[in-house]
């Protein structure tokens, strides 16, 4: 029951995310998931977050 309303809850978000709403979804979790993390780039090292670098740029740019 809790894995379903988790999966529920995280569809709705991802729908709720605009163009870059793939990266965008990944840098949360990279957000959520990395300690110690300073910056953009020390959020891309993080396992979560499969993209390269510069989609961390494009998502944040998507969002206006």
């Amino acid at each position: 029951m809790k894995s379903a309303l988790l999966e529920e809850f995280r569809q709705a978000a991802y729908n709720y995310l605009g163009k870059a709403h793939d990266a965008t979804f990944e840098l949360t979790d990279a957000i959520l998931l990395t300690r110690n993390a300073y910056s953009l780039a020390d959020l891309s090292l993080s396992p979560v977050f499969r993209r390269k670098w510069p989609s961390i740029y494009v998502s944040e740019a998507g969002r206006s």
